[in-house]
């Protein structure tokens, strides 16, 4: 036996498939091109430099300085005991001038030398270059 009544519209076909199956609307693309709008602004104001890595800059041959996000960030630390000691300070000297733990201060020391703002003099002693 068939129901008379109102036919279903397409319209409504079609968005109930669309909702059933999970199709994006027009609508729905329009939101996430809005958001990426919102993301390329928000690079391009902070200059496409969004790193979290440190940089190193040198304001002359004898005093470096080393970029992180406030003027006491534990690498200037670590740079700082190591300029102290001008024949080259270990692993041990500079856990207890900064009190870091051994992966705090070998991950910084790497880094440091990384960036070229230390150097090893041996093996465990690093000296500011």
């Amino acid at each position: 036996m068939r129901h008379k009544g109102k036919s279903v519209s397409f319209d409504t076909m079609v968005k109930f498939f669309m909702h059933t199956y999970n199709i994006p609307t027009k609508k729905d693309v329009d939101k996430l091109m809005n958001k990426l709008n919102q993301i390329e602004k928000l690079l391009k104001s902070t200059g496409g430099n969004a790193k979290r890595g440190r940089q190193v800059s040198i304001k002359s041959n004898r005093d470096k300085t080393v970029k992180g996000r406030s003027g006491s960030t534990a690498v200037n630390r670590v740079f700082e005991v190591i300029k102290e000691f001008k024949e080259g300070a270990g692993l041990p000297d500079i856990k207890e001038k900064t009190g870091f733990d051994e992966k705090k201060v070998r991950n910084i020391i790497y880094r440091l030398n990384k960036n070229g703002v230390i150097k090893r003099r041996s093996r465990g002693v690093y000296v500011a270059t």
